[in-house]
């Protein structure tokens, strides 16, 4: 063998030599690396473990502390009784805003003593006290503890009534006085603040306003005029029928005089004397519907002249559905201004509905200077009204023998001077329909009362309250029973879609979209 060959040998051999030497350090340095993490995950778990245990801990301690926080809280709003958060619509777990000012603008000392009342009725209570320091709130759920009430108002053991005192006046609730049922829907009305507030009224107001609806001639029983009657007792009135023909004369006491629609003149004497009456500075409160019968009725004209107004024979009607309820024409909503004397006080716009009403005609601005009369317009029809005389035509849509009558007025309120130191009012809507309790069908299944609709109520309540100076209780007011469902023809249309057919649109849609991507697959 050459020597060239011999070196080429050693050469093979030491490379093979290293090679060997060079995967031995490799794996070795592989195995202290395995090692070594084995190691680092051993560390890691034993630390994993320690820092559970004290997050869990401080989760503990966190949990704590927030109990701790809840019950401080808790305990600070019952001491403090801060006000509930009442996220309803329609504020039903809250003071109207009538019973706040009520409220805020007593001056005297007034107990609330709640017996063996619910909770919910002293969380009520209470809210009174966080508005007035002067209304306290006393709770008693052991009457033995108390024998002076015991003793003056036969209190025992298993009664539950709210007594309203204020000095020598008091007023007694019990649970009855607190909720009322409609026995033709079967629904419950609670009435808790109605009649806390009416009691506060009563044992704080000295007297009460007193208002006497002139009988003998009307159209409408006074049946019909129950449930308004009754808003009005609610209210703090007192609600008397005057026969001027056993009287002789309008009371001394009378704050107003309501008349409703005659079937039949009144007499010269009852003329008279409610001409006298406004002489003296009266005040009225006249709902009528249109003469349809075209009955003359002289004397009752005369207390009209005064204020240099009549109301029409004929009917307004409606072509707008926007403006009429359930597609009926004679059923309208009336627009009523918010910016009038009797309104404006509510801060916010109200609708009613009147049925058939007439349209209340003015003497030219002459005529009513003249008679010292200034006149606010409270509601009007809407620009697409008409007025019809010949009730032989059935359609509801405009003939060529009705009259355009846009903008009608159908409600005002009319300020007549006497003399420099005395005034006379008189508010007057075209329609008696829309304070009754006539019961109107809106379909097969469902019926409202006249009364219920939209903001009648309000509208004729409100304006008692202003001819009774009782600013204070002009307001909306609540509503906690369920209402009937009534609206326009067009809402109709529109919430039927929202109902029916945007769903199936969704519905279409999503089915046409899956059939695209299923095709491109």
């Amino acid at each position: 063998m050459s020597k060239k060959e011999k070196s080429n040998n050693n050469i093979k051999e030491t490379s093979k030599r290293i090679d060997k030497e060079n995967k031995k350090k490799s794996k070795d340095t592989e195995n202290n690396t395995s090692k070594d993490l084995i190691v680092k995950k051993g560390k890691k778990v034993n630390l994993g473990r320690g820092k559970w245990l004290r997050q869990t801990s401080l989760t503990v301690l966190l949990i704590l502390i927030i109990i701790a926080v809840c019950i401080g809280i808790n305990l600070l709003v019952e001491q403090k009784n801060f006000a509930d958060f009442d996220v309803t619509e329609d504020k039903i777990y809250s003071l109207s805003d009538m019973s706040k000012s009520i409220a805020s603008s007593v001056d005297k000392d007034v107990e609330i003593i709640l017996i063996n009342m619910s909770e919910s009725v002293e969380d009520f209570a209470k809210k009174y006290n966080s508005i007035n320091n002067k209304i306290k709130v006393e709770v008693v759920t052991d009457v033995t503890s108390r024998p002076d009430l015991t003793d003056e108002y036969g209190i025992t053991a298993d009664s539950s009534v709210v007594i309203v005192k204020c000095g020598d006046k008091d007023k007694t609730l019990t649970s009855y006085d607190l909720y009322t049922t409609d026995y033709t829907t079967y629904q419950t009305k609670d009435t808790t603040e109605e009649a806390l507030t009416n009691a506060i009224i009563n044992v704080t107001t000295d007297e009460k306003p007193i208002i006497y609806n002139l009988t003998g001639h009307n159209k409408y029983s006074t049946d019909y005029l129950y449930y308004f009657s009754n808003d009005l007792t609610e209210e703090s009135y007192e609600y008397k029928d005057l026969d001027l023909l056993t009287t002789g004369e309008i009371p001394e006491d009378c704050s107003v005089l309501m008349m409703t629609t005659l079937a039949e003149d009144i007499t010269e004497a009852e003329r008279d004397a409610i001409l006298k009456y406004i002489d003296k500075g009266g005040k009225i409160a006249l709902f009528t519907d249109p003469n349809t019968t075209g009955k003359e009725m002289p004397n009752f004209q005369k207390i009209l002249d005064e204020y240099g107004i009549s109301i029409s024979e004929g009917v307004m009607l409606e072509q707008d559905t926007d403006k009429m309820l359930y597609g009926t024409a004679s059923a309208i909503l009336v627009t009523v201004s918010p910016y009038t004397s009797v309104t404006s006080a509510t801060n916010m716009n109200i609708n009613a509905c009147f049925m058939s009403p007439g349209r209340i005609d003015f003497a030219d601005s002459s005529k009513l200077e003249e008679l010292g009369v200034q006149v606010e317009n409270l509601a009007t029809t809407s620009e697409n009204s008409f007025y019809r005389t010949d009730y032989s035509i059935t359609s509801s849509s405009k003939t060529n023998s009705d009259e355009d009558s846009p903008n009608a007025t159908v409600g005002a309120l009319l300020k007549k001077k006497i003399n420099d130191e005395t005034n006379s009012e008189m508010i007057v809507f075209s329609n008696n329909i829309f304070i009754t309790n006539l019961r109107i069908q809106l379909n097969s299944q469902y019926y409202s009362y006249a009364l219920d609709f939209y903001n009648n109520e309000d509208l004729a309540i409100n304006s008692i309250a202003y001819l009774t100076d009782r600013d204070n209780m002009i307001t909306i007011r609540k509503d906690t029973e369920t209402s009937a469902y009534t609206v326009t023809q067009s809402q109709n249309i529109i919430i039927l879609s929202i109902i029916f057919a945007i769903p199936v649109m969704i519905i279409i849609v999503g089915i046409i979209v899956w059939q695209v991507r299923r095709r491109k697959k």
